[in-house]
């Protein structure tokens, strides 16, 4: 298993090690103690699977107050995800990073609690799992707009399918309630 930093503080990319033969691969997808010592949690409250169609575009979300930090790895297909650092007075407050995950190639997505997570199916169909360090709470949702100008991400799509509440989230300028940094 390799784990790579990224530029955003606590995120972190795995790549399991695929063991392949004539048969196709085989990998690790978790092991708590390698996984504790990279620092990922052992212990997670709930795990999701969700699917979505090609131009689906899912985020950005985070949970505050009762924060999730999430673990992300695609199952099938593959998608554009993106990780917002949403804490107040982050060094990298409002940065972002872009990841590509797919299937055939199974890296994960270890996000603190604290960013905001979004992501884009680009396939026909995109099957995520992701496993939650907290159960959701439908009052701590929030929702960053995906297409918020100061932000600019390179999203793949121009006009995504959303769920209504994503089409109605707020720019990060506009949110009145954010996690702090605890660096």
């Amino acid at each position: 298993m390799q784990i790579h930093e990224t530029t955003l503080r606590g995120v972190l990319v795995v790549e399991p090690d695929l063991h392949a033969d004539a048969r196709g691969w085989l990998c690790e997808t978790f092991r708590a103690d390698r996984y504790v010592a990279a620092g990922i949690p052992a212990a997670f409250e709930q795990e999701n699977l969700s699917s979505s169609h090609a131009g689906v575009l899912r985020g950005l979300h985070f949970q505050y107050p009762h924060p999730q930090g999430k673990f992300v790895q695609v199952l099938e297909g593959k998608v554009f995800d993106v990780v917002l650092d949403v804490r107040r007075g982050s060094p990298t407050f409002g940065r972002y990073e872009t990841f590509t995950l797919t299937a055939d190639r199974p890296q994960q997505l270890w996000i603190p609690p604290g960013f905001a997570h979004g992501f884009c199916a680009q396939t026909e169909r995109a099957l995520c799992s992701y496993r939650c360090t907290r159960t959701y709470v439908a009052s701590a949702q929030r929702r960053v707009a995906w297409n918020d100008p100061a932000l600019a991400i390179p999203w793949p799509v121009s006009n995504p399918r959303l769920s209504p509440e994503d089409a109605a989230a707020r720019t990060l300028a506009e949110q009145g309630v954010l996690p702090d940094y605890e660096g």
